[in-house]
């Protein structure tokens, strides 16, 4: 059994976006979700899976080479927790599994790693789940001993039913930084972090 694993859901329509998928826009020089699996590669033991569903043949090829797997959600159309749910089945035994979204570009790998840590400080057998401002960021933190109890209601597995009828198996954590809480949804956040990265680098 491995310490730390990943999902990665990938599967989305990007309807908001305006674009075919925003999971192939550069980020710092690679596609997004290329940068999405190499940040968390670089603090897990485990594998990355990577959920896909829309254009999953361009999300395959954006990740040639890369340390990850795919696992395909044919049911992606149905809604994010039938990712969450193939992603989930596909993971193998860890620890612990983080369960993110592939358009967190500025999340950085020392918020993962900070995140690990405050779940470990705390209970690690509960699902930690990032808070600020009583906004809930991703990724949250998954014990692997409660993985089979997430995919055990076939009327709605997976995390988002199971954490609100569970609370007693979740715990928050007051993690201040943006990455966690700034997902890329429109143009104009794609365009505001390409203009910071810009600026950056003058």
């Amino acid at each position: 059994m491995v310490d730390e694993a990943a999902i990665i859901l990938a599967a989305g329509l990007c309807r908001r976006m305006g674009v075919s998928n925003k999971l192939l826009l550069p980020v710092d020089g690679v596609p997004m979700i290329r940068h999405m699996v190499m940040t968390f590669a670089a603090v897990t033991d485990g594998p990355v899976i990577v959920v896909t569903g829309h254009e999953a043949n361009a999300i395959k090829a954006a990740l040639d080479g890369c340390d990850m797997e795919i696992a395909h959600n044919p049911d992606y159309a149905d809604g994010q927790q039938t990712s969450v749910v193939c992603g989930l089945r596909a993971v193998p035994d860890a620890r612990h599994i983080m369960v993110g979204l592939g358009d967190q570009p500025t999340l950085t790998d020392h918020d993962l790693l900070n995140l690990i840590d405050t779940h470990n400080a705390a209970d690690p057998e509960r699902i930690s789940i990032p808070l600020l401002n009583e906004q809930r960021g991703n990724p949250i933190l998954v014990p692997g001993s409660l993985r089979e109890r997430l995919l055990a209601d076939p009327r709605s597995p997976g995390c988002k039913t199971f954490t609100r009828a569970n609370p007693d198996h979740v715990q928050f954590h007051a993690l201040a930084s943006p990455g966690f809480y700034t997902d890329l949804d429109t143009p104009d956040a794609y365009a505001a972090l390409t203009a910071g990265a810009s600026e950056r680098t003058q």
